[in-house]
């Protein structure tokens, strides 16, 4: 059995989630017969994992400093292997603005938007431009700090006079924004495990956005696994799912947003680090494969350890 350090907590806004996760991971690990131990982000990490030498460490981070190639390039660095996708995927996919022009150029269906720079915004005059991307997109908005999760920051705009505020909220996550056409239709995501999409998750959230509060509450939102597509719809998603994860090589670990809008499935975002906590959509998807958690977290580790 192998030595599995858990990292979680972190700094990010995202932290008592990544904590939830961690001790999840850790008790699978455990109950999976491996030596595992957590650890929490702090200027000592590099030192205690070199004391603790782990063949793996396994990153149940969310948000900045876990989603986005920092704590990935340091264990590369320190020539420890780790779970889901390397340093360039994660930088790409954080990155919602970045994602969704690769994803455009690529040949995938997202949602029209546009970007605004904090120093665009606040020091080169754009918000001048607010007419302008109303013009461009329409009403109503989505409003979403660009590298952010959990959908932390994220405002439906229905009047051209909240733009600015909801932007400027925005920026209060990350100093870049995405706005883009506010979309409605099947909201769906699909785990990808190892190369293989887990059955897929139709979302109904309590609310008109699928919103941190409705992520996390028990009981806030409804969900149906597998999603009630017909059988062509439903190998449309798959299809474009492991495809965006094949495009930025997170198709060993990582879970992908979308909407099917009048038969279109629109690409909203890929998570390199998702959930794992009792509400997590990752587990839900595993266990309607009929996987129980810990065969979950043994199927993630399974690629690095013996």
């Amino acid at each position: 059995m192998a030595r599995i350090a858990v990292l979680c907590g972190g700094y990010s806004l995202e932290r008592e989630v990544s904590l939830r996760s961690g001790e999840r991971v850790f008790g699978a690990l455990r109950d999976l017969g491996h030596e595992s131990e957590k650890f929490d982000l702090d200027p000592e990490l590099v030192s205690r994992l070199r004391d603790y030498a782990p063949h793996l460490c396994y990153i149940a981070l969310h948000g900045k400093s876990g989603e986005d190639g920092v704590i990935q390039e340091m264990l590369e660095l320190m020539g420890i292997p780790y779970t889901g996708p390397g340093v360039a995927a994660c930088r790409l996919t954080f990155d919602k603005a970045l994602a969704k022009e690769i994803m455009k150029a690529q040949g995938f269906e997202t949602p029209a938007f546009v970007t605004l720079d904090a120093a665009c915004f606040k020091e080169l005059g754009a918000a001048e431009l607010i007419s302008t991307i109303v013009e461009k997109l329409g009403l109503p908005l989505i409003v979403k700090p660009s590298g952010q999760g959990s959908s932390l920051g994220i405002k439906v705009v229905r009047e051209e006079e909240e733009l600015a505020k909801a932007v400027i909220g925005a920026l209060c996550y990350d100093n870049r924004v995405v706005i883009e056409r506010f979309i409605s239709g099947t909201e769906l995501t699909v785990a990808v495990l190892n190369g293989d999409a887990l059955p897929i998750v139709e979302i109904v959230p309590p609310r008109e956005i699928f919103d941190f509060n409705a992520m996390y509450t028990a009981g806030e939102t409804e969900y149906y696994v597998p999603a009630r597509l017909d059988s062509d719809m439903e190998a449309r998603v798959r299809e474009v799912a492991l495809g965006v994860c094949r495009l930025f090589g997170t198709e060993q670990f990582s879970r992908v947003d979308m909407i099917v809008e009048n038969g279109t499935p629109l690409v909203l975002e890929i998570n390199t680090s998702p959930g794992m906590t009792e509400t997590s959509l990752f587990p839900m998807a595993a266990e309607a494969a009929g996987m129980a958690f810990a065969e979950l977290v043994g199927a993630i580790v399974s690629p690095y350890v013996e």
